[in-house]
């Protein structure tokens, strides 16, 4: 793993977390295409390579934390005066209620499903494959949603089923964001709403996996030998990319339709599936 690799992924990193493409799909990818042109064997697993993707996750953390910051500490105070004044009435106190029970339901999908993503990150072609389905789902998903009336406000139902939806984007291919946000319109959400609540329930899972993961599962001794230069130049890269991501597609979502990301996928998804079918 060099420098211009972790830059890479740390550009791809901060543009797909947020935009709703799959950023662990084309973490994927640009690690398995990077693989394929430097002729080093995909199946090869390294745990710094790992270890770099919860990095640049917890770049794009550090993004949606300073992006956010007015509305989590809004929220934070209404948990707090709410619990103390037993008044469970406000918009805040509810949205951060759902996120609380959307991060145990997300956990409750997704840890199952870890080992399967785990395989899934040395089978580019199937990822592909996961990757087309988001993007299906993208376009059934606006053109549903103009078709029911817009809700303006999170509900419990909907915090469940986008909280569903989250957990099975552990699966690379399956766009956490994409997923979201879809679930969102489907609920009859416009697309800035859906946009919004689906970056700040990211922040408990993200947070989640780049505290308690590597506590788990890494080898702290290894660690030390890593190239530790090119990981904090790929996260700082992240987070930066991943601020100026967020700021212009709520922008974008707020006016514009997602289907040209759906198209996307769609394309995305089936060149990937075609090449590494092919080439791995």
């Amino acid at each position: 793993m060099d420098l211009i690799q972790t830059i890479l992924m740390g550009i791809v990193q901060g543009l797909s977390e947020f935009l709703p493409i799959s950023s662990s799909a084309h973490l994927v990818f640009t690690s398995n295409f990077y693989k394929v042109f430097k002729g080093i064997e995909i199946v090869q697993e390294s745990n710094q390579e790992v270890f770099l993707d919860i990095m640049l996750h917890l770049g794009t953390l550090i993004a949606v934390l300073i992006f956010f910051r007015k509305e989590i500490m809004a929220i934070i105070k209404a948990l707090y005066f709410g619990l103390k004044n037993k008044d469970y009435s406000s918009k805040d106190f509810k949205t951060g209620v759902y996120i609380m029970l959307g991060t145990v339901v997300t956990v409750l999908i997704a840890f199952p499903l870890n080992e399967v993503a785990e395989f899934l990150v040395f089978k580019p072609a199937i990822v592909g494959g996961l990757l087309m389905f988001t993007g299906c789902l993208l376009l059934f998903s606006e053109w549903l949603g103009k078709r029911i009336k817009d809700k303006k406000d999170i509900t419990l139902k909907s915090s469940i089923l986008i909280a569903i939806a989250q957990g099975l984007a552990a699966l690379p291919g399956f766009s956490r964001s994409g997923l979201t946000i879809a679930t969102g319109l489907l609920n009859g959400h416009d697309r800035k709403t859906a946009a919004e609540y689906s970056f700040l329930l990211s922040i408990p899972i993200i947070l989640g996996a780049s505290m308690v993961y590597p506590l788990i599962k890494l080898d702290f001794a290894e660690v030390v030998t890593y190239n530790w230069t090119a990981i904090i130049v790929g996260t700082i890269v992240s987070g930066i990319v991943g601020y100026l991501c967020i700021k212009y597609f709520l922008k974008f979502v707020a006016k514009f339709s997602l289907g040209i990301f759906g198209y996307y996928c769609l394309i995305m998804g089936i060149v990937t599936a075609v090449f590494f079918s092919i080439y791995a």
